[in-house]
């Protein structure tokens, strides 16, 4: 069941072979697959990088023996080789800009900061490209502290737009790694900037971009305390929803699971409803099920059965395993409140049954919604029911609503229509 729903397969190609290896450790924890093939996998994703000691280990593991091929002593050497002789390059570069008076003396405009770097102290092109090289060297050696400064350093400078993308691709990767959400949210944000803003050689180069991002912030908006409102703000905007729809309609689970927990994006559930609908010929999992089942057929035993799936699959989901009770709680008062719009009379047996809580927690769970909620509604606990006191909007009421706006849409019909009649009386008299 785990394996059926997993999605890494779906996603590494849109992920850096860094940002693969947390999801490779999470399925090894939830053995989900077997350890050989998992430790198979991390060696093919890492043995072309830098980092020579922990594809070596991989090799030990995989191959069980203690004995070091000479390839690897010899990639070893060529790496700190290579990493002294661009670290001793860039330290020149960062020596002068932490000086005092070119920190005080470097602008907003970088052609102007290029200029005066050139002019004092002798840079050229390659001074700047060294920040990015090395940078670029360090995150391949698994520095991903050290690769977002020397990046951070290269983007105050770098006129290469091609570049100064790849630079804020890597920086956003390496904060990602380190765990510094605050900051990786602000990459994230530079980079769907760019991407939106950027001419791009054809629509395609945007969606794969796009897409990309897509998967990226999946790290930084199920890690951020603010993430949960920032993936449903992002990813319903037209052009995201497109990239969904077109590249990758997998993105509908991490979706559907933020709305589902979050109680301040409650209103969009209607609009999430109607994607997750175009796109059942496409993609489905018992999340987006869950949600189809229960807010398009209103089928609240077929709710109730991917609702019990929900929970494997949340659980051994690298992004949503932290959101497992809050989805669990959240989907609960879902099924609770739409059951109680359309149920005038409701047995907290049957009730509990379709939350899958034993009728004891289904009392409770029942006494807390009506109390939260506040819900017009008693418990007559002798027939072991609740009875929802519905109000009924009298018929004229009801038409008073519905007309309310009438005169002010008829007024507004008139101005435009009067508009529209003075515009042409006057074209015509100037052709007369």
């Amino acid at each position: 069941m785990a394996a059926i729903h997993d999605l890494t397969v779906k996603m590494i190609p849109f992920l850096d072979r860094h940002l693969v290896f947390p999801l490779l450790e999470f399925l090894e924890l939830k053995e989900v697959y077997s350890p050989e093939d998992l430790l198979k996998a991390k060696y093919e994703l890492f043995k072309d990088s830098n980092m020579v000691d922990f594809v070596l280990d991989l090799y030990k593991k995989l191959h069980k023996t203690d004995e070091a091929p000479k390839e690897f002593a010899e990639r070893r050497e060529a790496v700190l080789c290579q990493m002294e002789e661009l670290r001793s390059k860039a330290q020149d570069v960062m020596d002068v800009l932490e000086k005092p008076e070119v920190i005080a003396a470097l602008r907003q405009d970088k052609a102007q900061n290029l200029s005066y770097l050139k002019e004092k102290y002798g840079f050229n092109e390659d001074s700047i490209n060294i920040l990015y090289e090395f940078g670029q060297f360090q995150y391949n050696c698994g520095d991903y502290g050290g690769a977002a400064d020397y990046l951070y350093h290269y983007r105050v400078l770098s006129t290469d737009s091609d570049r100064f993308l790849s630079a804020t691709w890597g920086k956003m990767a390496a904060e990602i790694l380190t765990g510094n959400w605050d900051a990786a949210l602000e990459e994230m944000q530079k980079l769907r900037e760019i991407i939106d803003q950027k001419n791009f050689t054809s629509p395609l180069q945007q969606l794969q971009q796009r897409t990309w991002l897509l998967h990226w912030s999946l790290f930084v908006f199920f890690n951020h305390p603010k993430g949960r409102d920032g993936i449903v703000d992002m990813f319903l905007t037209p052009q995201y929803i497109n990239t969904i729809q077109t590249s990758c309609p997998w993105i509908l689970r991490y979706l559907a699971t933020a709305v589902v927990t979050n109680k301040r994006r409650k209103n969009q559930m209607k609009e999430l409803v109607k994607i997750i609908e175009q796109e059942s010929y496409e993609y489905k999992d018992p999340i987006t099920e869950f949600v189809e089942a229960l807010f398009v057929n209103f089928d609240f035993e077929g709710a109730q059965k991917k609702l019990k799936e929900c929970e494997d699959v949340l659980s051994n989901d690298f992004f949503l395993a932290a959101t497992h009770e809050d989805f669990m709680e959240s989907a609960r008062q879902f099924i609770s409140e739409t059951y109680c719009r359309i149920h005038q009379k409701i047995d907290i047996k049957e009730m509990s049954q379709r939350l899958n809580l034993s009728q004891e927690e289904g009392e409770k769970w029942i006494v807390n919604l009506i109390r939260d909620t506040r819900v017009d509604a008693k418990i007559d606990f002798e027939e072991n029911t609740v009875i929802m006191n519905t109000p009924i909007t009298s018929v004229y009421q009801q038409v008073i609503e519905r007309t309310k706006g009438l005169s002010f849409r008829s007024q507004v019909l008139a101005t435009t229509i009067k508009r529209r009649e003075q515009a042409q009386n006057a074209s015509n008299e100037v052709v007369v």
